[in-house]
Parts: C-alpha cells; sequence; structure tokens
C-alpha cells in the first residue's frame, strides 16, 4: 500500500479536523500537557531533590544547559516528525511555531493512517528511549535530574501527538483513513 496520495482520492470526505491553534483546543492541550509534565515531575523532585541537598557549584551552568536542552528538544522533535515525514513520503515539509505549538506537517499531501502514525509517534519513542536512558545511565544526582525534567518537559509535549494517535487507534481505525497534516491542524479523512 502506499504511504500518501498527492490528491484526495474519489469517494472520501472530511471526518474531523484537529486545530491546535484553535483557541479551546489549545487551551484544552496545554492544560492535559501540563497535568502530563506534572505526574512526571512531582515524583522525580520527590526521589532526587533531597539528594541534591544544595545547589552545586555549577549550577548556574546546569540550569543554562537545561534551558538550552528545552530548545533544542523542542527543534529535535519537530525535526524528527519531518525525519519520519520525508522516509516515508520524500515530500517537502513545512515547519513552524504558533503561539501555542511548535509544527512540521506535510500540507500538499494526503497521508495514509500506518505513515500518518509512525511520524506522528516518532519523537515520543526516540526522546522516552533517551531521555530515561540518560537518566539510567548518569550518575550525579543533578544531571540525572535534568534529564528526567526533560522527560517531563518531552512527554506533555507530545500531547497533539499522541490525541492525533489516540483517535487514530481508536477512532479512525481503518488503514485507508488519510490525513492532511499542515503542521498545527491535522484533517481526517475517510471513505463515505
Amino acid at each position: 500500500m502506499k504511504n500518501f496520495e498527492k490528491e484526495l482520492p474519489e469517494g472520501y470526505e472530511e471526518l474531523l479536523a484537529v486545530d491546535a491553534t484553535s483557541k479551546k483546543l489549545g487551551i484544552i492541550l496545554n492544560v492535559v500537557a501540563l497535568l502530563m509534565s506534572i505526574a512526571i515531575i512531582i515524583p522525580v523532585c520527590t526521589a532526587l531533590l533531597p539528594r541534591i541537598a544544595q545547589l552545586p557549584k555549577n549550577g548556574l551552568a546546569a540550569a543554562l544547559v537545561f534551558f538550552g536542552g528545552c530548545c533544542v528538544y523542542i527543534v529535535l522533535h519537530e525535526l524528527t516528525h519531518g525525519a519520519a515525514y520525508k522516509l516515508l513520503t520524500g515530500e517537502k515539509l513545512t515547519y513552524g511555531f504558533t503561539l501555542t505549538v511548535a509544527y512540521c506537517g506535510v500540507p500538499h499531501i494526503y497521508v495514509y493512517r500506518k505513515a500518518s502514525l509512525i511520524a506522528l509517534l516518532a519523537p515520543f519513542t526516540v526522546f522516552s528511549v533517551v531521555f530515561i536512558a540518560a537518566a539510567l545511565i548518569l550518575a550525579d544526582p543533578l544531571w540525572k535530574f535534568m534529564s528526567l525534567m526533560l522527560f517531563a518537559i518531552h512527554f506533555g509535549g507530545c500531547v497533539g501527538d499522541l490525541y492525533v494517535s489516540y483517535l487514530y487507534l481508536f477512532r479512525f481505525k481503518d488503514p485507508s483513513t488519510l490525513m492532511r497534516d499542515t503542521g498545527p491542524k491535522q484533517v481526517f479523512y475517510g471513505k463515505k
């Protein structure tokens, strides 16, 4: 089966649009993202902050590395979506930022369910492994703490990807379902 269509095939209709730039959905996704991050942050702080008894001499450097790491992570997250889309479609990608979302999309094509799911879940899978592995490997409690904080931010930051994946897994199960992904907006299409 092909991974995408250049044009919407005959007999398809719009099923649902998910627009992360809409005020209502943006607020909902950001609240859920915050709750997801907090679900990681609380146990990490409980377990590790007592081991970091006082701010170490390299605390300022560690904080700068952490905030820099957050910025780099956002870019790498979107590039990972892009790498998956590029491998699966070979088509031109679109990247950008809005007030509510950083994004990567392939707005000029309609992508089938399997390829869409791979591209949607690629950053979640890759960076979950990276941040958890770093937390397990690093011995210094401060660096372990920072890698787990990055994981918490990553986990919450994947809320949009996880929501669209959830829709694919539980609502749009037909393999012929197509999605047009402009980045901040995903539109699902199915056969009439």
